[in-house]
């Protein structure tokens, strides 16, 4: 696929401005050179939250990540004989550069966190790309990137504050809303604001760019970690910072483009709690059987956290990407086990005398429940020399169950404390 010759601005758009145009264009740049990804209605999440919902699966790209729409069509706006690019980012946008300028035979410099996951780091190298780690946050490694690119003499890459990014992420909504055009809202997940930014155009206008006639709601998500566009959306400072398992969109300021095309076009920025987004990940493996890295899982942790908001409506969700460290998804994956009560870790004293372990564990399994793992401490100078303590891991159907677990075992006479969920 050949690059446009001329300046890099798109036809259609003023240099801050995008429009539908510029979306449909963006789309029939990239078409071939990234997937179309499938809509599928989710039955078992329509009957967890209530609403109608319909997922738009683009973990399922090459790069595992929407990003490469908007890469990919930046990539081909390029004026020609451009030296080689430079981008920031986490990971998913570095995928698609990185994917899209070896495809294309354009020398690539990815900047990343260091906190990047590793996984995230190592497929960016294998596209082809060369790495530079530089500072814990994406406005670090931002800064060193802008370094990069003038030393080098090479065009920076912004993973969503530019016209032509913005606008190939919002192919995302076209191919959705094509498919299913009846909507009544549509979420996404948020940090920078390119993909919100991008859909909220194509979603917004028909193909003469007149508003469109369905009444849509947009709603952003981010962590409430990384509340930095909901700040701006709201006129309020909660705090910005800490771990998340959404580094997706672990942005602290997002983009100056984005931002004022959000504020024109999209009804309502919500925040949702990391506890949610690990839900929504498990939630998505169990019941889609597909993977979701947390930011890629925001969209259905918000129908989780307002599921009021959202019940009877027909709801799109974009699952944006599935780049998530496979330590991270067996941790995510068992915590998520942990709060719906199929596993618990329970801690029992016992008197210290023969038959003791054996009467416990079989009152466990009369009940249904599994025992995973017991650590049966006795020689510990903290127990008493008559008495022994019992950790079990058990495994149950459900919380309802768990609590018979409890109820059993307390009846028995054991004292009984169970780790918090």
């Amino acid at each position: 696929m050949d690059r446009v010759d001329g300046t890099g601005e798109q036809a259609g758009a003023a240099a801050d401005e995008v429009t539908a145009a510029d979306v449909r264009a963006a789309a029939g740049r990239i078409a071939g050179g990234v997937a179309r990804t499938p809509v599928a209605q989710s039955h078992t999440l329509s009957a967890i939250t209530g609403a109608d919902v319909h997922v738009k699966f683009e973990n399922l790209q090459f790069t595992a990540s929407y990003k490469e729409r908007g890469a990919l069509n930046r990539l081909l706006t390029l004026p020609t004989g451009t030296a080689g690019v430079v981008a920031a980012s986490a990971g998913n946008f570095a995928q698609g550069v990185a994917h899209h300028a070896g495809r294309l035979g354009v020398p690539a410099v990815i900047v990343m966190p260091s906190s990047t996951p590793v996984g995230k780091v190592s497929r960016t190298a294998v596209l082809g790309a060369e790495i530079v780690l530089a500072g814990e946050r994406f406005e670090e490694a931002a800064a060193e990137a802008e370094r990069v690119a003038e030393q080098r003499g090479f065009a920076l890459l912004s993973p969503f504050d530019d016209p032509a990014v913005i606008a190939g992420q919002g192919t995302v909504a076209a191919e959705l809303l094509a498919e299913v055009p009846d909507l009544d809202v549509l979420v996404v997940p948020v940090g920078g604001g390119g993909l919100l930014a991008g859909m909220a155009v194509a979603a917004r206008a028909s193909a003469s760019d007149g508003p469109s006639a369905v009444p849509l709601e947009l709603v952003g998500v981010q962590s409430e970690r990384y509340p930095g566009l909901y700040n701006r959306f709201h006129g309020v400072e909660l705090p910005i910072g800490g771990p998340t398992i959404a580094e997706g969109i672990a942005v602290a300021e997002p983009g100056r483009r984005t931002t004022a095309i959000i504020r024109r076009l999209v009804d309502r920025v919500e925040v949702v709690s990391e506890a949610l987004l690990e839900t929504a990940v498990g939630l998505y493996l169990e019941i889609e059987k597909t993977v979701a890295e947390g930011a890629g899982a925001a969209a259905l942790a918000e129908l989780l956290a307002r599921p009021e908001r959202y019940r009877g409506r027909r709801v799109g969700l974009v699952l944006s990407g599935g780049n998530i460290d496979l330590r991270q998804l067996a941790s995510v994956t068992m915590r998520s086990l942990v709060r719906s009560g199929r596993l618990g870790r329970l801690w029992v004293s016992l008197d210290d005398r023969p038959g003791a372990l054996g009467a416990l564990t079989t009152l466990i399994g009369v009940t249904g429940a599994n025992i995973v793992e017991v650590v049966h401490r006795r020689l510990d100078l903290a127990v008493h020399p008559r008495s022994s303590d019992v950790e079990l891991l058990v495994e149950t159907a459900d919380q309802a169950h768990l609590d018979r677990v409890l109820a059993a075992l307390r009846a028995g006479g054991y004292p009984v404390t169970v780790a918090a969920g």
